[in-house]
C-alpha cells in the first residue's frame, strides 16, 4: 500500500486534535441528529453521492451505534477492536468488516498507528452487482437484505483476507480513485467494487458472518432480472422463467423487498432515465422510449415524482 498515504492518514485530522486536547467523549451531533445513535449517511455524503471514504477517528471509545448505511471498515495499518452484537473481534491490516444498517457495534479506541479506512456507502449503489452474481451466496443474501430487507435483521461479512493480494490491490484502487476522482471515478469505482464483491465470493472460506436463515435465490433472480430486461420487463414474463405462478412470486418480492414487482422496475427505470439525461445527448423522447415506456406524460409525471423536476428541467439543471 502506497507508504506516503499512510503517512498522510497518521497526521491528526481535526477531530482527533480535539479528542488529544480535551480527551472527550464521542460527539454524537457529529453523526447523527436522532435520538438514537444512528450515524446518518447524510452527515458525510453529499446528496447525489452514493460511496466516500473516512479515516476512522482514533483516540476514543465510539460507543454502540448503528448506520442508516452499509459500512465497510478497512484496517489500513495496525488493528481494530471491536464488538459486533455481541460478538468480539480483533481485526488486523488487511481485514474487511460489512455492517448493514441493522447490526449495532461499538468500538475500543484506536492507538496512533491505527489507521482504519471507513467505507460509507449507501445501500443503493449496490444494485449494480447483481449482474455479477450468478448464484446465491453470502454477498448476495447480505446485499438483499441490506438493499431492501425491512426486518430489522442485523447481519455482517467479516472476511480475514490480509494475505489475499488480489483483494488487497482492488481496495488500495478504490480507496486511491474515491480519494482523487477523475471524471470516470464513478464507473471505475463500480467495476472495481464489482470485481472486488467476486474475489470476496471467491475467497468466502475466510469470511465469518452472520445472517438470517431466509433463502434469496428467487430473489436475486428477479433482482437481476430487472437489472439486465427492464425496458421490456413483466412480472408474467419473470414468473414464467422461474416456473412460479405470478401472484405467488408477486408475494415473495414484496415480503423480501418491502416494494412491489411494479415499484422495482419502475425505479430502475427511472434511475436509468436519471443517467441517460445526465451522461448522454440523447433526446428526452429517445430515452423514454430506450427505458421502456409508452405513455410520455405518464413518465414526466412519475420522474417529476422522483427527482422534483421534469425530465427537460432536470437536464437544463445539469447543464447549469
Amino acid at each position: 500500500m502506497n507508504s506516503d498515504l499512510l503517512q498522510e492518514l497518521l497526521q491528526l485530522n481535526s477531530e482527533e486534535k480535539l479528542m488529544l486536547q480535551q480527551q472527550n467523549e464521542v460527539k454524537k451531533e457529529l453523526y447523527t441528529s436522532q435520538d438514537h445513535f444512528v450515524v446518518e449517511s447524510e452527515k458525510f455524503l453529499k446528496q447525489n453521492t452514493m460511496i466516500m471514504v473516512r479515516k476512522h477517528t482514533r483516540f476514543v471509545d465510539f460507543p454502540k451505534h448503528k448506520h442508516n448505511y452499509i459500512e465497510v471498515n478497512y484496517v489500513f495499518n495496525g488493528m481494530l477492536k471491536q464488538t459486533v452484537g455481541n460478538e468480539r473481534f480483533t481485526l488486523k491490516k488487511g481485514d474487511l468488516l460489512f455492517l448493514n444498517q441493522h447490526i449495532e457495534h461499538e468500538l475500543e479506541a484506536c492507538g496512533e498507528e491505527d489507521i482504519i479506512i471507513n467505507f460509507i456507502i449507501r445501500p443503493e449503489f449496490f444494485s449494480f452487482i447483481f449482474s455479477y452474481l450468478t448464484t446465491e451466496n453470502l454477498i448476495s443474501n447480505f446485499l438483499i437484505n441490506s438493499l431492501f430487507n425491512r426486518t430489522q435483521n442485523g447481519q455482517y461479512l467479516y472476511f480475514a483476507v490480509s494475505e489475499v493480494v488480489s483483494i488487497q490491490e482492488l481496495i488500495g484502487k478504490i480507496i486511491l480513485e474515491i480519494m482523487n476522482p477523475s471524471i470516470m471515478s464513478e464507473s471505475t469505482i463500480k467495476l472495481y467494487m464489482g470485481l472486488l464483491m467476486v474475489e470476496l465470493i471467491k475467497h468466502s472460506d475466510k469470511v465469518k458472518y452472520k445472517e438470517d436463515s431466509h433463502k434469496h435465490r428467487t430473489i436475486v433472480e428477479s433482482l437481476k432480472y430487472i437489472e439486465e430486461q427492464f425496458n421490456h420487463a413483466t412480472l408474467y414474463q419473470l414468473a414464467d422463467k422461474l416456473n412460479q405462478p405470478h401472484y405467488t412470486l408477486s408475494k415473495q418480492i414484496k415480503k423480501a423487498t418491502n416494494f412491489t414487482f411494479k415499484e422495482l422496475l419502475q425505479e430502475k427505470k427511472l434511475s436509468v432515465a436519471k443517467e441517460l439525461l445526465e451522461n448522454t445527448s440523447l433526446s428526452i423522447t429517445a430515452i423514454i422510449e430506450q427505458v421502456g415506456y409508452e405513455n410520455i406524460s405518464y413518465f414526466y409525471r412519475v420522474f417529476k415524482g422522483k427527482y422534483g423536476y421534469t425530465p427537460k428541467q432536470f437536464r437544463e439543471k445539469m447543464l447549469k
